[in-house]
């Protein structure tokens, strides 16, 4: 089974550099084939047997801390997880558009009922979000850079550790793990 890691804030400012070599010797070292990297920003993806994505997660940020001395969360998703992200986009019209005003923030696990309850989407717009299980949409009309809506939805906020990604890269990761 092919999948892709997602690593948070790695290689964003001075804290948590990871060259990709470097993650893509680690991966193979705990047993991962066919590992590629893609951006300098922490996706890798690579074929992972039968294991469940969250157990190859654990391995992996437990590698991470063990070899390299970094402590970030990772979240996986395989193929057809990711085959269903795409498909099941609330803003397929946008990202058809302008796919880097699409992100896409991947949950380490669903938020606890009501995190989000008290966002007033009415006061954030023209920006629009949406939970869908484990991911949340977000729709960033005037850019990624100064929007509100990122800000707000922060995995404080939502209670788990996440990461972001646009809409290009999630079509990569996608394409990379077929």
């Amino acid at each position: 089974m092919r999948c892709a890691a997602l690593l948070r804030g790695v290689n964003v400012g001075r804290k948590n550099r990871l060259p990709m070599p470097a993650l893509r010797d680690l991966l193979a070292g705990l047993g991962f084939t066919d590992v590629e990297t893609l951006l300098q920003s922490g996706n890798a993806v690579f074929g992972a047997g039968r294991a469940s994505p969250a157990k190859v997660a654990a391995r992996i940020t437990d590698g991470l801390r063990e070899e390299l001395g970094l402590d970030v969360a990772v979240m996986v998703r395989t193929h057809a997880q990711l085959a269903s992200i795409v498909d099941g986009n609330p803003f397929a019209k946008e990202a058809a558009g302008e796919p880097g005003k699409v992100l896409v923030s991947f949950l380490a696990r669903p938020p606890a009922r009501g995190r989000l309850d008290d966002v007033d989407a009415a006061a954030l717009e023209p920006e629009r979000f949406r939970l869908v299980g484990s991911e949340l949409y977000l729709w960033c009309p005037g850019g990624v850079g100064r929007s509100r809506l990122v800000q707000t939805l922060s995995d404080k906020r939502l209670g788990v550790a996440a990461t972001a990604r646009n809409w290009n890269t999630v079509a990569k990761l996608l394409e990379l793990t077929a």
